[in-house]
């Protein structure tokens, strides 16, 4: 699973005028229930088509069509998804997202893509991610209350202990890991004197604060996510004593990261992650509540365009699978026209305030619909 980031969010939102289509359709990870998926896709495409073809010739049509096309064909691709996929495509790039949450079906022609299905995911207040540690090396998870998908580990983190300290290991430091059995992590059998093993100690604890330090820098800061850690008890102490990212939390998974299955490791996060949510939940609630009874925050989707497009809007809550057709018609007085979501120029309402909250430097956050504070499917809370 690749690792998407606010940037990535950005490079969609920047994209305006010209035709621009957006895909989300939820897919299987295993066989055969995943052999449905491409025939499921054409059904799709069929219907980008009827609604492109109500504003282009059909030879425009066919060359915006072709890099989902492509995509149906690719064999390599359809046996490598996960819960869902979302699809932009627009006359200057093509970008796809492997999703490890179910979406709905949905395909959206209009002149910015659509980007709330996505938003709900990557800006949902249940991500978490899993860093699983042991002596030698690292994995990194991504989930939420429902799944838990194995990322990317970026570039610049290593992920070996090997990696990490390079030619300044200690030698021998592989011989010791070697009596440690499959996952290096049971006693190891240290031969000589202490000096030897203190040596090794101090390895370790290099190696972790290299980890923290590349953690941190290059997974949490990017993506604003809390961290759990996942490792055997010995080391949570020596992780937490060297780690500096504000993002980890205090409490940590006891188990070896190599051997246990996603499942478990998905469930003792929830444990850990479940409090962390519902709080967050309700502070922003109360945040919201107490804006707006000082005049700092509304509900009404017409004030909420206004402040989105003066940058007063600091924080904007979207209820979760709430839709609203229709377009901005008029930025500076908030004036909205209820539409049809197949027509070719309108989107969606909540997801268009949305981008424009997220252009302009604001945080969204999609919520669940027995969470909202409100009724009307947004809760604004201005900066001034």
């Amino acid at each position: 699973m690749k690792l998407h980031t606010k940037e990535f969010i950005q490079k969609l939102l920047s994209e305006e005028g010209g035709t621009c289509l957006s895909l989300y359709m939820p897919t299987h990870r295993t066989h055969p229930e995943n052999l449905q998926d491409p025939i499921r896709f054409k059904s799709l495409i069929k219907k980008l088509e009827e609604s492109l073809m109500r504003e282009c010739e059909r030879d425009e049509a066919e060359k915006l069509l072709k890099p989902f096309k492509k995509i149906g064909k690719d064999s390599d691709f359809w046996n490598h998804t996960l819960n869902g996929i979302a699809i932009f495509s627009t006359p200057k790039f093509t970008e796809t997202v492997n999703l490890p949450v179910p979406v709905e079906e949905l395909v959206v022609v209009a002149d910015s893509l659509h980007t709330k299905p996505l938003l709900k995911y990557l800006q949902s207040v249940d991500r978490y991610q899993i860093l699983g540690l042991t002596r030698h090396d690292i994995k990194l998870f991504e989930g939420n209350r429902h799944s838990l998908s194995e990322i990317n580990i970026p570039s610049e983190v290593p992920k070996t202990i090997e990696e990490a300290l390079g030619e300044e290991l200690t030698d021998g430091h592989t011989t010791v890991a070697a009596y440690g059995g499959t996952t290096g992590e049971s006693s190891a059998m240290r031969h000589g004197h202490g000096g030897r093993k203190d040596q090794l100690e101090i390895d370790e604890e290099r190696f972790f604060r290299v980890i923290a330090d590349g953690v941190s820098e290059n997974l949490s800061k990017p993506t604003g996510l809390p961290l759990i850690l996942a490792a055997l008890p010995e080391h949570h102490n020596l992780f937490h004593k060297v780690n500096k990212n504000g993002l980890l939390l205090p409490n940590s998974i006891a188990l070896d990261p190599k051997s246990a299955p996603t499942d478990k490791l998905k469930n003792e996060a929830w444990k850990i992650m479940e409090p962390e949510y519902l709080k967050r939940l309700a502070s922003l609630s109360d945040d919201f509540m107490t804006a707006k009874s000082k005049g700092e925050g509304t509900e009404d989707p017409k004030e909420a365009v206004v402040a989105a497009v003066e940058g007063r809007i600091d924080t904007l809550l979207v209820e979760s699978d709430r839709i609203i057709p229709g377009k901005i018609s008029d930025f500076l007085e908030g004036k909205t026209q209820k539409r049809e979501l197949a027509d070719p120029k309108v989107d969606d309402l909540l997801d268009d305030l949305g981008e424009m909250v997220t252009k302009m430097g604001g945080q969204v956050v999609v919520i669940p619909s027995e969470k909202m504070p409100v009724k009307s499917g947004l809760a604004a809370i201005y900066r001034y």
